[in-house]
């Protein structure tokens, strides 16, 4: 029987060291994050690490040793390799005990913006707006229809007639756009650690889940506090912010039912009675109804002192004409118009006195 032997290749102590280290920091550290260091200057590299010592701890190796950290921490890491497959570009790791949201916004704090080079890719589209530039006319403005921007001159100078996005995202910068940008002063690109995603108990949160918009969160935040709210208000939910909006929401639906339907009542009677005044002038101003004041009879005393009264008054005689048919007719209308305010008054005096039968009784 042949045997084979089995040669088993030689690992240097040092990555072994390293590997080892990267277990023991994937055990202590709850937040593992991933980062792309590609296109990053040295210089700008030792500052970021400068600047962030001491609540990051950032790690770099081979890819290789990496994966083999990870393969021996997954058994104390839940979901720990699903992490491998973000490990593109120069990758390195960081760790931390600050939640990967917080993280996300500490790194892109850090990053300045920096000129586009000629093969690299566009991390969003790279727009040149309109406007005046400082180019005196000449062979830019054949440069600048070279790379799909439409110019022309104003005022002497060249001028970009239109918004014009000329890389779109993930596509790659060609040499002649990055030297139109760079004498436009146009700086599309971020020099910084470039976050591509962060572990956290089991879970890989990507790169556009930890991009958040503050602003846009804190105005998606207010809008549904505010239809919560009102969704409270129009259910007639009880709650500590909407109690105070649902009981004078409810004193005045009862209010105006107590006016609609004549409900006597102290908190309503007034504006009863203001109702009911506005009925009997109207039908008055209606009807065209003089509500004359009734006279004081005069006394005897009165009577006798007027020198007047003593002479002796003689009848006037007048000659007495029988109605027509239509001075009959206007007469009967008005008596019934005149009953009909009399009716209204006696409502109107019927609920004053009911209101102050209901004072009195309290």
């Amino acid at each position: 029987m042949e045997q084979i032997s089995k040669v088993k290749a030689h690992v240097a102590d040092y990555k072994k060291e390293i590997v080892g280290n990267l277990v023991n920091l994937m055990t202590d550290y709850p937040i593992i994050g991933v980062v792309n260091m590609e296109n990053l200057p040295a210089p700008q590299l030792q500052q970021m690490r400068a600047q962030l010592r001491g609540k990051f701890h950032i790690t770099m190796t081979k890819r290789r040793l990496m994966k083999l950290a990870i393969s021996q921490a997954k058994a104390s890491k839940k979901n720990i390799e699903e992490i491998e497959q973000h490990l593109g570009g120069m990758p390195a790791l960081i760790f931390t005990k600050e939640n990967p949201f917080k993280l996300s916004k500490t790194l892109q704090k850090s990053k300045s913006p920096a000129p586009a080079k000629s093969g690299q890719t566009a991390p969003r589209d790279i727009v040149v707006n309109k406007g005046a530039t400082s180019f005196a006319p000449g062979p830019i403005i054949g440069e600048l229809a070279m790379a799909g921007i439409k110019s022309g001159v104003e005022g002497g100078k060249v001028a970009i007639k239109e918004d014009t996005v000329i890389v779109k995202a993930g596509e790659k910068i060609k040499p002649k756009v990055a030297e139109i940008l760079t004498r436009l002063g146009i700086q599309p690109m971020e020099v910084g650690l470039d976050l591509v995603a962060v572990y956290e108990n089991g879970l890989i949160y990507s790169r556009d889940v930890l991009s958040i918009d503050e602003a846009e969160y804190k105005n998606r935040l207010d809008n549904a506090s505010r239809w919560a709210f009102n969704l409270a208000v129009e259910a007639a939910y009880p709650a500590k912010q909407t109690i105070k909006v649902l009981i004078g929401k409810a004193n005045n639906d009862a209010m105006a039912l107590g006016t609609a339907q004549n409900i006597f009542d102290s908190g309503i009677i007034d504006v009863l009675l203001g109702k009911a005044q506005r009925q009997m002038l109207s039908l008055k101003d209606a009807a065209n109804i003089k509500v004359f004041e009734a006279r004081h009879e005069e006394t005897e005393e009165t009577f006798q002192s007027k020198p007047e009264a003593k002479e002796e008054q003689k009848p006037e005689s007048h000659e007495v004409k029988a109605p027509t048919r239509e001075e009959l007719e206007a007469n009967i209308k008005m008596r019934e118009k005149q009953q009909e305010v009399k009716n209204i008054e006696k409502i109107y005096h019927n609920i004053h006195k009911k209101a102050i039968e209901e004072h009195d009784k309290k």
